[in-house]
């Protein structure tokens, strides 16, 4: 048998996110493919280390790629496979349990571990419960938290392209348009540092601050629900478990209490540094590093040394 990734594009290349699952998957022993709904960064993929082959529809295009349509392909193409795989956002999320559907097969979202054919580790109630998952399916789909595993290397591979007929489209649903957000900074999912701030900022004037001590060393830019909801921050930069999940080499927090499902969104961060002047927080918890302060004299002294390090 063997396992298969559903890809993902994100800005012109293949998301991390797909590479996080790719080498999560790896971790099974079993051949791996990956499967293009859009076959324009086939090259690209035919490079990524331990792939075998690189599946890509037949004169697809963007305009196909509904979760409907895609849970029809992975329906007539399952055969070989004992694990179907993607991402856990939102195409993941909304095509392979409807392909799970199709086929009879088991679908396990939010997979954080693998402990063997057919064993899953998952996520429950913000991170607060992890379930042993156990399943004896001929085949499985399940979404992967990026955020819990090493992206593959996107060099050093020679896959073989194989072109596939591509199922009946599902003619309900249509691609109207793509709307992006714009961008502000590095992006969230791929940063090796993130500076977040919460309602403790107390303004948006304070966050495009912020915003700005970001840039200079490097970073991206996130925030707690409580200062999207306050209208500090896009819900772009939103971290947690209703916005994106990170996991970078270091997380600033300043200003946020840490509500659970803030902490379910970064608290794989490898080093977790929290400013916050309530000693209780419960940011607290999960930080490597404390301190109790005003964080905006942090800030002020952050900025006063920033020039003389880059980060």
């Amino acid at each position: 048998m063997r396992s298969l990734v559903v890809a993902e594009s994100e800005n012109g290349r293949v998301a991390d996110a797909t590479l996080r699952v790719i080498n999560a998957v790896m971790q099974r022993g079993l051949p791996v493919d990956v499967f293009l709904p859009d076959g324009t960064l086939a090259t690209t993929v035919e490079r990524i280390a331990g792939v075998e082959r690189v599946l890509v529809m037949t004169d697809a295009t963007s305009e196909d790629v509904v979760p409907e349509t895609l849970a029809a392909q992975l329906h007539a193409m399952h055969g070989p496979y004992s694990l179907i795989a993607a991402s856990h956002r939102t195409l993941g999320r909304s095509t392979l349990p409807r392909a799970a559907a199709l086929v009879g097969g088991a679908f396990i979202p939010d997979v954080i571990a693998m402990e063997g054919e057919g064993a899953f580790v998952r996520s429950l109630y913000a991170g607060s419960v992890i379930a042993n998952v156990n399943t004896a399916s001929a085949v499985t789909f399940a979404t992967f938290r990026a955020s819990s595993f090493t992206p593959a290397a996107d060099n050093g591979g020679n896959a073989q392209r194989v072109k596939l007929e591509p199922a009946a489209g599902f003619s309900r649903t249509k691609l109207v348009e793509r709307q992006a957000s714009a961008r502000t900074g590095r992006e969230l999912p791929d940063a090796r540092i993130v500076v977040a701030g919460g309602r403790g900022l107390a303004s948006k004037d304070n966050m495009d601050r912020l915003g700005g001590l970001a840039e200079k060393i490097g970073a991206a830019l996130g925030a707690s629900r409580a200062a999207v909801d306050a209208g500090y921050a896009p819900n772009t930069a939103q971290v947690g478990q209703t916005g994106k999940m990170v996991a970078p080499d270091v997380y600033l927090a300043f200003g946020i209490s840490g509500a659970i499902q803030h902490l379910a969104g970064m608290k794989d961060s490898k080093t977790i540094v929290a400013i916050n002047k309530d000693p209780d927080a419960p940011i607290f918890s999960v930080a490597d590093i404390g301190l109790v302060g005003d964080l905006f004299e942090v800030v002020g002294e952050i900025e006063a040394h920033v020039g003389a390090t880059q980060v």
